[in-house]
Parts: C-alpha cells; structure tokens; sequence
C-alpha cells in the first residue's frame, strides 16, 4: 500500500490551514458488505474460523466498545467478519486517511493520532455510541507488535471504559502475526488463522471496578507470545523468506554486542561484525550455526560460538529492552541522524519538506530541518510508547513525532539505524 506525497517547502506547509474537526459518519452497509466479500478469499485461504464466549449477553443491536489486538492487515477482514451484522466504527490512524478520506470516513473510521494525546477522539467515540448508535472497533495497542508480544497499554484506557458505559468485547486472533509478522515486509506465510470473540464486561462490571482494576484486567487479556504460540501449536513455517527484515527486531549481537549489524536474509539471520549466524527454524525459534565467528576470540571460544544466546526473539528483544534501559540510566543513550522528514498536516497529501536532523537523549526529541526554521522538541513524558514502523507505505523506515496539530515522520537517511530501538528506549524514558 501507498501514499500520496507531495514536496513542498516548510514555510508554504506551516501555511496550510490545519484540518477541521469532523464528527464520525454512520458506516456504510454497503461498504462493510464489501469488505466481507473481499475478506472471504484470503479468509478462505488460511482457513478461518472463530469460537465465542459469553457473546449472547451482547443485545443484538446494543452498541460496544471492540478491543482488537492488532498483528496485520487481515485484522480487519476478521473484526468485520466475525461482528457482521454491527455497525463498526474504526479508530484509525490519520496517516490512513490521506488521498481517500470520503471512503474512510464511509467505512466508519475515526482518524487519530498514534500515540498522542487526542481529546477529540474520546468525543468521537461517544458521538458514536451515544448518538449514532454503532460500535466501536479498537485497537488498544495502537502498532503492530514487533516481536509477536503485547505493547504497551495506554493508562487512559480504563477511564475510556467508564466513559463510554458500553459493554467490552475482545476478539484475540491467532496465526496472523505468524502469517504476516511485520518484519518480514508483506510476505506471506502459509498459516492457519483463528479468533476467540468473548464478551470481556458489562457495563455493570466497569461500573463496579475502579480504573486501575479495568486496567489490570485488561493488561492480562492483552498479554500473549506469538512465538511461544506458534511452536505449542506446532506450526511449521517453511517459507524460504521467513528471516528477511528480521534485523529490524533483532538488531544488537549478543555475541559481540554490535548494534545495526544483523541482516537477515533467506531463513538466517548474521551479524556482520562478527560473523556469527542465527537460523530461524521452522517452529519460529533462534539457532546458532557452527563454525561462522570470525572475532579474535574465535579458536578459545571455539565451544561457545555454537552456543544459542536467545532462543525464543521475544527473550532477544527483552534483552536488548534491557541493554537500552542501562544505557539510559548511565546517560550514555543517545541517537543522533540525518533524516528525510515528511509532515502530516491535512489528509490530501504526506508533505516531503527534505533534510533534517534527529536528536533523541534523556531530555525527549528533538527535531530539525527546513532551512533552519524547523525547531521541534518532545519531552520524555510526552507519550508511553512510539509512532515507529517498518517500511511505512512502501517508503521506509520512520520515526514520528509530533502533537495533535503535526505530526513528523522522520525516515533515517543512514543503512540499519534499528527504529525499534528508538521505540524501546521512549518507553523505558516514560516508565523512568
């Protein structure tokens, strides 16, 4: 999928008129419809089905609030498919809208932005329970998961709850991180994908529960590993692709400790300051193979180099989680880069404005570019997690900043600078 983009200078975009506020519009029948007829071939394909629970306590034409976790495109397809019949409005990312807002907008989306504080959104989101009538489909997570396990959790969601005064629905998929992970850049795996649909609270219930109570409920529901999953079920991945883009996860060496030095490429993934090498095997866990290291220590540590550090990418990931804390807590975490920044300021285009650098230490982002007339700054508090992705749109790999009026989505103009770094590193800056 693409974008619109459009080159422009920073002065003649700070010039455009900011985007009015729309209220949501009721999603079209017809248009749902055609989802669910073009969801059904690939639904077809990986052979779907689905189990509920406690979902005939859900009145037939009662609006609710629709917690979705979120591992790839097919999510949607799912949602629609299993609550057909309901009205869905779609909280989604503004980026989305751009060049097809009147069809967004009749598919029932909500535009917000990720990891932003938007006020606006919980109006809408009333507006369409209160005065429309419909449901709301969420995902609380807001990104996809990197490494097949949870995100974080906004702390707002539990007051969410209580505002909205609808009943809770989870739909929870299995098999689409491992069909689609996002890593792997769209390639397709041959998976069997599943969903559970479960009437999670009543109104009652939210009612009853204080928020931080609503909050640990559903931090427990949200907490799940893809590639524990994966070999419990015994799914076999045999794609010859499976590792390509895994350095995007996996991006610092436990061997040598190098950080934007893995590739991966075919079904392994390499370090190429130290030669050691990874295969990812068919039931999704880490293998080192013999005989690749090429450090001085080599011959002495000839029993070690076989030795698999992390097994299991989510064990990886949490480790590289904790290599990043450490750094910031010594002072010593800091990113510093060249980058391509583009501005989302309305829904008619993404406007390139050309170079600029990235600061990201203890004290937030800061962002510069446009001939110098471009000076943003981000505090560490200004969000629990990061707006970072994998080859967004087909263009690259970002990191966007910004607030409710402008966004900026900044693309690294160096080779294997890890965005997931940066994403871990704001979280650990907020928890601290």
């Amino acid at each position: 999928m693409k974008i619109k983009t459009k080159k422009m200078t920073y002065e003649q975009v700070l010039a455009l008129p900011n985007k009015a506020h729309k209220d949501p519009v009721r999603p079209s029948k017809a248009l749902a419809a055609l989802i669910r007829l073009l969801a059904k071939g690939e639904l077809k394909q990986v052979g779907f089905h689905y189990e509920e629970e406690g979902m005939e306590r859900l009145g037939k034409e009662e609006p609710c609030l629709i917690l979705m976790n979120h591992s790839s495109f097919i999510d949607l397809k799912i949602a629609e498919t299993v609550m057909k019949g309901r009205p869905l409005q779609i909280v989604c990312t503004s980026d989305g809208f751009v060049g097809k807002e009147w069809l967004m907008r009749h598919i029932g989306c909500i535009p917000t932005q990720k990891f932003v504080s938007a006020p606006s959104l919980v109006k809408d989101m009333i507006h369409c329970v209160k005065t429309l009538g419909t449901s709301i489909l969420l995902y609380p997570e807001a990104s996809y998961s990197f490494d097949g396990t949870a995100t974080p959790l906004p702390e707002s969601l539990g007051k969410c709850l209580k505002v909205l005064k609808v009943p809770v629905v989870m739909i929870e998929t299995f098999g689409a991180f491992a069909r689609d992970p996002l890593y792997n850049g769209l390639r397709l795996r041959n998976v069997p994908v599943s969903a559970k649909v479960t009437y999670l609270l009543s109104p009652e219930e939210i009612q009853e529960k204080k928020v931080f109570e609503l909050n640990a409920i559903l931090k427990e529901r949200f907490s799940f590993d893809y590639f524990k999953w994966q070999k419990e079920q015994g799914i076999r991945i045999t794609e010859d692709f499976r590792a390509i883009g895994l350095e995007r996860v996996l991006y610092k060496c436990p061997n040598c400790m190098a950080e934007g030095q893995t590739k991966g490429e075919g079904t392994t993934l390499l370090c190429q300051a130290c030669g050691k090498k990874w295969e990812l095997t068919p039931l999704g866990e880490m293998q080192a193979l013999p005989g690749n290291t090429n450090t001085e220590s080599w011959q002495e540590s000839a029993a070690e180099e076989e030795q698999t550090e992390f097994s299991h990418i989510p064990d990886w990931y949490a480790w590289q989680r904790s290599q990043v804390r450490e750094e910031i807590e010594k002072g010593t975490y800091q990113l510093d880069i060249p980058v391509d920044i583009s501005i989302l300021k309305d829904t008619k285009a993404i406007y390139q404005i050309g170079e600029g650098r990235l600061v990201h230490h203890k004290d937030g982002f800061t962002l510069t570019g446009g001939d110098g007339k471009l000076h943003y700054c981000q505090s560490p508090k200004a969000s629990y997690s990061l707006y970072a992705d994998y080859f967004w749109y087909e263009l690259g790999d970002i990191i966007c900043i910004g607030d409710a009026k402008t966004l900026y989505y900044c693309f690294p103009k160096e080779a294997n600078i890890p965005v997931a770094k940066t994403r871990l590193a704001t979280e650990e800056m907020y928890q601290l």
